[in-house]
């Protein structure tokens, strides 16, 4: 077999894996990473079964602001990352920038499964075209890519109603399952009334949330049929902080703590 023969099974298997745990009973809980080594570090955990990656975190590790850097850098930490752990990969590529279908196709090819991207409260018919061509690009690559097609209808809703925000979320939702989404990602969903509806609309096992500050837990959020949970760029801001808190330590005193964390 050739290597590429054997990376695309592998692409392939894992795209499988990946779809199973969104179909399980339980949540899917996924720590968001940045890079090949935060990726190790999390998928050494024994609990670990999908690594997803975090737009905005990768973006700050290039120096970039959330949303700004390039297809060409996103999908390179999207790969490094792969590449790193042997786990299905589910990236963050912002709103798939400017032809979703072919970033898709390219990210498939670096072995990532699965991918969020958001809508950006684009025009219906038009967030509704850019989940269809990544769904098409990649059933012509033959793998059950797991997109976790994300609407900013709860989180970029403005001024509107609490009614009509959630009214969009389940029509865009309802309208990106039809596509072939795995998921539907509604960022804002943090209280347990929000949820039901969302899920009343959209379906039993169908949503996936990000776990904040003050949010509910992991365990409220499956009782509630939600299918997955991560963390955004919470994971990179907690390691950062004691990072400088380390080096504040340094500073002072100028000694590595004899309780320094040990890694697993």
């Amino acid at each position: 077999m050739t290597d590429a023969a054997a990376h695309s099974t592998s692409t392939t298997d894992r795209a499988l894996t990946l779809k199973a745990l969104y179909e399980a009973q339980e949540i899917v809980r996924v720590v968001n990473v940045w890079d090949a080594v935060s990726a190790r570090v999390v998928a050494a955990l024994p609990q670990t079964t999908a690594i997803a990656t975090a737009g905005h975190s990768i973006a700050a590790s290039f120096g970039y602001a959330d949303g700004t850097m390039s297809v060409d850098l996103a999908l390179q930490g999207a790969r490094t990352i792969a590449d790193a752990v042997d786990l299905p990969v589910t990236a963050d590529l912002d709103d798939g920038y400017d032809e979703p279908g072919e970033t898709i196709r390219r990210a498939i090819g670096f072995g990532i499964v699965g991918a969020n991207v958001e809508d950006r409260l684009r025009p219906f018919d038009e967030a509704v075209s850019r989940v269809r061509a990544i769904t098409r690009a990649a059933q012509e690559e033959g793998v059950e890519f797991q997109l976790n097609a994300r609407t900013d209808a709860m989180f970029l809703g403005g001024e509107r109603s609490l009614d009509d925000r959630i009214a969009d979320a389940v029509a865009r939702g309802r309208a990106f399952l039809d596509e072939g989404a795995a998921l539907v990602f509604v960022p804002g969903a943090v209280t347990a009334d929000v949820v039901e509806r969302l899920v009343e609309g959209i379906g039993w096992g169908k949503i996936s949330v990000i776990g904040l500050p003050g949010a509910l837990p992991a365990s409220a959020y499956e009782k509630l049929g939600v299918a997955r949970i991560s963390y955004g760029p919470l994971p990179q801001r907690a390691a950062l902080a004691a990072l400088q808190n380390l080096a504040e330590d340094l500073y002072g005193e100028g000694v590595i703590p004899v309780d320094l964390p040990a890694l697993n």
